[in-house]
């Protein structure tokens, strides 16, 4: 196997996993449960990035063209969701453990609604999910032993955007029905806030 295909792989399988693990955060039972699945985005999402930061630092210390170049080039499209990834939903991560972590003295009570919706919002999941599947052409490029593997780039690419503009569209519906849930007066938090004393927990996550 080529050096930069295996300097890809590990970053490639990073951000798979934490698009699944995002994926399912609005659909946890218990509070104490969605606090440790984001601990694990958060070290996910940082992880994906300091290994995109050493790939491309690797492909920038060496000259002329080299398999550490080649590498580093099949993170183009993965950068500006990783950018998103780095500037908004590390930060809003932090948030929703923070959020969650209020509950450490009855971490057993179910997800308020709330905090649900604030696990689906699009700037959470999305970006980690693109960024993975961002690496998707990168890794089929680079799988190849040279130009062959170029035919493939494009329809994977197609795919790809297909995947993004379909995940996208899932991402806002599903935000918008938890977040109409979670306004007062719908039959959401009013109920669960009040029965679990959450209502100062939740009051900063804006949905």
């Amino acid at each position: 196997m080529d050096s930069h295909l295996v300097a890809l792989l590990p970053v490639a399988a990073v951000w798979v996993a934490a698009g699944l693990v995002a994926d399912g955060l609005p659909r946890l039972d218990r509070v104490r449960t969605l606090r440790r699945r984001t601990g694990w985005l958060i070290v996910l999402s940082l992880s994906g990035l300091g290994l995109m930061a050493s790939v491309a630092l690797a492909g920038l210390g060496t000259a002329g063209p080299t398999r550490a170049d080649r590498a580093a080039a099949g993170l183009t499209l993965a950068v500006l969701p990783a950018l998103v990834v780095a500037g908004s939903t590390v930060r809003r991560l932090h948030r929703l453990r923070a959020g969650a972590g209020a509950f450490a003295t009855a971490p057993r009570v179910p997800v308020p609604p709330s905090l649900r919706a604030y696990a689906a919002h699009p700037l959470v999941g999305l970006p980690l999910q693109v960024t993975g599947l961002a690496m998707v052409p990168a890794v089929i490029a680079t799988g190849g032993p040279g130009p062959e593997a170029g035919p493939l780039a494009g329809p994977a690419l197609t795919l790809g955007l297909l995947g993004i503009a379909v995940i996208g569209v899932r991402h806002a519906l599903r935000h918008s029905r938890l977040a109409t849930r979670a306004l007062p007066g719908t039959g959401g938090p009013a109920g669960t806030e009040a029965a679990t004393g959450s209502a100062p927990a939740t009051a900063t996550l804006h949905v």
